[in-house]
């Protein structure tokens, strides 16, 4: 059985990591704040360009440009990249872990090609630095503090990637952010952009000076778009993901101290009465 004085000790380091867990909740959520802002505020932005892009391709008619693909077309896929999104630190539950089943699903999925891995976040480079796969590009640390010119830098090196030949596609591994308590890993298609059969009429839109020219600028800014929308989401859905774990440890740490505080008062009731019992117990024979 612990003694009066461990009881107390387990008490003061129950009490400080409650006090630690308290505090990283608190800084979590005044991050949240602004990252929530910014990844709902980019939607509509990123919903609005996809929407345009679509309408464009199908007024182009004929348009062959090597990063649009026609659904009616299937071409062979034998070499895969995958971006695997997580973050730089732990204490955030099953954040990563959950980012890390979808990513080996995938690989299980499409074994019959050959995969490569593009990770992002300092445990996403951990993660599948022992892997069997090939890390062509690694961004250890970004924390969401990445800037929009190496969001840029980055999805250009994807671009090159598939118009080198290097990925036949590349996929996006990443989690949504819904709200606080709801959070979704996706797997999304980055490149190549597949056209879609539309039922709506099309419109006669006017290029100048030409749908080539339009869409070697829009292109690319859609690609650094998606990699940022998909960016701000997942730390979005990473300081959810730590304020609820950090809740919870709070929570169970308090309930520790509770169950603690409980057995110190017992152990001190039981030292008192058994030191009555002999204060007693010498007056008796000094009688």
């Amino acid at each position: 059985m612990s003694t009066l004085r461990d009881l107390r000790q387990k008490i003061l380091a129950v009490g400080n990591i409650r006090k630690i867990t308290q505090a990283m909740e608190l800084v979590a959520a005044a991050r949240l704040r602004k990252a929530q802002v910014k990844a709902e505020s980019a939607r509509p932005y990123a919903l609005k360009l996809n929407e345009i892009l679509e309408r464009l391709i199908a007024a182009a008619g004929e348009l062959h440009h090597p990063l649009i693909t026609s659904v009616n077309v299937t071409p062979e896929v034998k070499k895969i990249g995958l971006v695997v999104i997580a973050g730089d630190r732990g204490l955030c539950g099953g954040y990563n872990q959950g980012v890390f089943s979808a990513a080996e699903k995938f690989i299980q999925k499409h074994s019959s090609a050959q995969i490569t891995l593009i990770t992002v976040g300092r445990k996403s480079c951990e993660h599948f630095a022992k892997s069997r796969l090939n890390i062509a590009y690694k961004i250890p640390e970004w924390g969401g503090k990445i800037t929009y010119l190496q969001i840029e830098e980055f999805s250009m090196s994807l671009i090159d990637f598939y118009l080198n030949g290097q990925f036949d596609e590349i996929w996006l591994v990443y989690t949504h952010f819904v709200n606080l308590m709801v959070r979704e890993v996706l797997i999304e298609k980055f490149l190549n952009i597949e056209t879609k059969a539309s039922t709506e009429q099309k419109i006669n839109y006017i290029f100048e000076p030409d749908a080539a020219s339009i869409f070697a600028k829009l292109l690319p800014h859609y690609c650094i778009t998606k990699i940022q929308s998909a960016l701000n989401d997942a730390y979005a859905a990473e300081l959810a993901a730590r304020i609820s774990s950090m809740r919870s440890a709070t929570k169970n740490a308090q309930e520790m101290i509770e169950k603690l505080t409980l057995m110190r008062n017992k152990v001190r009731q039981a030292g008192i009465t058994k030191e009555l019992i002999e204060i007693t117990s010498g007056a008796e024979i000094l009688r």
